[in-house]
């Protein structure tokens, strides 16, 4: 399936669109609040192996709808070290189909779905997960990168 390309700011004001990625992996994951516990916890697994991500030519990038403002005080306190995009319009998130209902301490209320996507160099969505839990996450990501790479 081919992934749907999209423009935002990330965490410095500066335009990303996904067709500037043309030619490399990409994992686009899309959580719901900045500086959360789940959410920290993702962001900064993925920074811890960014270099692992960077050795196969994969971007990582984070989608949620924080303002720019709120990532860039969520990339300076952790430190992290990949792109973080906001989508506060929730067009993007919806697009992905990373926003529904969900059920948060037995209550049900609508909100982004902790989503992850592989997409390939030439743009297609090849692997997603849906409804994540963090732990393991981030290190199945990298195991299912090197399966899909060396299919190619």
């Amino acid at each position: 399936m081919k992934a749907i390309d999209f423009t935002l700011k990330d965490q410095n004001g500066k335009d990303w669109c996904l067709s500037d990625f043309k030619g490399k992996w990409v994992v686009l994951y899309f959580y719901p609040k900045d500086m959360t516990s789940g959410c920290t916890k993702e962001a900064v697994n993925f920074s811890e192996k960014i270099e692992e991500f960077n050795k196969r030519n994969v971007e990582v990038v984070g989608i949620s709808k924080d303002s720019i403002e709120s990532h860039k005080k969520f990339v300076e306190k952790y430190n992290l070290k990949i792109t973080l995009l906001s989508d506060p319009n929730v067009e993007v998130i919806k697009q992905y189909g990373a926003w529904g209902k969900k059920k948060m301490y037995g209550k049900e209320t609508e909100g982004t779905i902790r989503s992850t996507f592989i997409i390939s160099p030439e743009g297609e969505i090849v692997y997603s997960w849906k409804n994540i839990k963090v732990d393991g996450h981030v290190e199945e990501v990298l195991s299912k990168l090197d399966e899909l790479i060396e299919k190619k």
